[in-house]
């Protein structure tokens, strides 16, 4: 497997995954749906238990200010990778405990399920999963977050192999984002013509010819 092919498959999350931040210390900031890494894990490693799997390593509570306190999980996360496990991927999450309110103090009985979650986002980020919401400066589609936040994202364009900074699988991965097209059926198409089933490994005239093929199967011309 290529290094940044896992990375540039799970970089994007749709924006149906997205939820901005409206208030506290993270506002502005964007929020991932848990589901859907748990949908990209198994997309790409198979059923959680046989394809990638979380380990718990430990959990711990800290004492915070005004009588507020924090739980911690921390846990190893595993994927099967050509049928062998990799190492465990380490992911610290944690959640409040006790908050204080303006009505008193609070006593959130999820906060372990949280921060588990919150455990598996981490982990899940060294995999590259949700990569353009952490990175703003990546090439990416979306704004940068904080005072720019408000731009709107830039209207979509066709993607060309001129585009500078963007790899092939991030310009595949923009193409047939939002239609029915998978990256499974792709790799196949690559197959069937014979080329190398690496991306990366085309030739921009290959290349070209692979973009084109996407564009008139997404506007109903069929595959050619």
């Amino acid at each position: 497997m290529d290094n940044l092919e896992l990375y540039e498959k799970v970089r994007q999350v749709p924006e149906k995954a997205q939820k901005k931040i409206e208030a506290g210390r993270l506002k502005g900031m964007t929020d991932i749906n848990p589901m859907w890494r748990i949908k990209v894990l198994t997309e790409q490693f198979g059923v959680c238990g046989v394809g990638w799997k979380p380990q718990i390593v430990r959990t711990w509570i800290d004492n915070g200010a005004n009588g507020e306190a924090i739980t911690n999980v921390e846990i190893l996360l595993f994927v099967k990778i050509e049928g062998q496990w990799s190492e465990g991927i380490p992911g610290i999450g944690g959640s409040r405990l006790v908050s204080k309110e303006n009505s008193g103090l609070y006593t959130d009985d999820e906060c372990y399920k949280k921060a588990y979650t919150d455990a598996i986002s981490v982990a899940c980020k060294s995999l590259g999963i949700g990569a353009d919401v952490y990175w703003e400066k990546d090439s990416t589609k979306y704004s940068p977050v904080g005072k720019d936040s408000d731009k709107k994202d830039p209207p979509k364009k066709t993607t060309t192999t001129t585009e500078k900074g963007k790899s092939k699988w991030a310009q595949v991965n923009e193409i047939i984002k939002d239609s029915e097209i998978t990256l499974d059926s792709v790799t196949e198409w690559l197959v069937k013509k014979k080329y190398p089933s690496k991306i990366n490994s085309l030739t921009d005239e290959q290349f070209t010819e692979l973009m084109t093929a996407l564009k008139n199967k997404i506007g109903g011309k069929g595959d050619e």
